[in-house]
């Protein structure tokens, strides 16, 4: 059952907000890089942009990068892109993920972006009023999914982003990725998810090499592994990704969780093949999706 109790704009701008859609912006370059049309479907897109509160997470996230964005080159894309949305400089909006989207889509190119929650519906389809190539659906993820996956141009990307509010969503993430194989084997996948529990992470990490698929794990740390309630990091589950993206990530995301992280904290970014048979036939056994 889908949560309708999740808002995302205290938690706009965040670490993990950070983290995700640098990576996303990287894909989205990836698919430009051809001239062929490309579709993104995005299962829980949220409002679309949101005006960043005073005492909110973004502090902690996009707040510590803006004032010193020029040092960071590696992030310029990203970095240029939440600038579109604040101009003269002053930090004041963030863009969510169908933004960032939109941003990327050439004449040709498509949208598919899914939410439930009314409120965010509402507030999205303002944004994306007029926006070409752009389609806003009110229904669930899950059912979205099978509606709009595989997409007419075969070419693009799925983004999964549940809240996880629900004991179930791990197993809606499988269940989807599970859909997808079948019926878009050569789709980009891009899954993310919370880190707190570790055994549950390693239990959708085994049912993810499950799918044999091209799949890895790359999760970015910034708080000690030593509370289970709190969120601790997030990881990004990569499908099919594109090329030389992981070299990337390792080179940039250690010094960006460094920076994250603060004094206080305990940066760790990892990177988890989730395809082979090595990987495989050494999964203990563990939870089932």
């Amino acid at each position: 059952m889908a949560s309708l109790n999740y808002r995302h704009s205290y938690h706009a701008g965040n670490i993990a907000d950070v983290f995700k859609h640098y990576v996303l912006t990287l894909v989205l370059e990836a698919l430009q890089r051809k001239d062929t049309p490309f579709c993104v479907v995005d299962s829980h897109a949220g409002a679309g942009l949101y005006e960043l509160e005073r005492g909110g997470e973004h502090e902690q996230g996009i707040g510590q990068l803006w004032p010193e964005r020029s040092a960071w080159p590696m992030l310029a894309s990203y970095l240029e892109l939440v600038g579109r949305f604040n101009p003269g400089g002053r930090l004041r909006f963030y863009p969510g993920s169908p933004m960032v989207i939109r941003e990327f889509l050439r004449p040709g190119d498509r949208a598919v972006l899914m939410e439930l929650h009314p409120q965010e519906y509402g507030s999205l389809r303002e944004c994306m009023y007029h926006a070409p190539g752009v389609a806003v659906h009110h229904i669930n993820a899950w059912n979205g999914i099978r509606a709009f996956v595989p997409p007419k141009e075969n070419r693009g990307l799925l983004l999964i982003d549940p809240p996880y509010e629900q004991p179930d969503e791990f197993a809606d993430v499988i269940a989807a990725l599970r859909y997808g194989m079948r019926h878009w084997r050569n789709g980009l996948y891009v899954a993310w998810y919370p880190i707190k529990l570790r055994r549950r992470i390693e239990s959708f990490h085994r049912a993810v090499a499950g799918l044999k698929a091209s799949a890895h794990a790359v999760e970015f740390i910034t708080l000690p592994l030593d509370m289970d309630r709190r969120l601790n990091g997030s990881g990004l589950i990569l499908i099919n990704p594109p090329w030389q993206l992981l070299d990337v990530l390792r080179v940039n995301l250690p010094p960006l969780a460094q920076r994250l992280a603060g004094a206080g904290g305990a940066p760790q970014v990892r990177f988890i093949a989730l395809s082979g048979p090595d990987v495989r036939a050494s999964r203990p056994r563990g939870v089932r999706f």
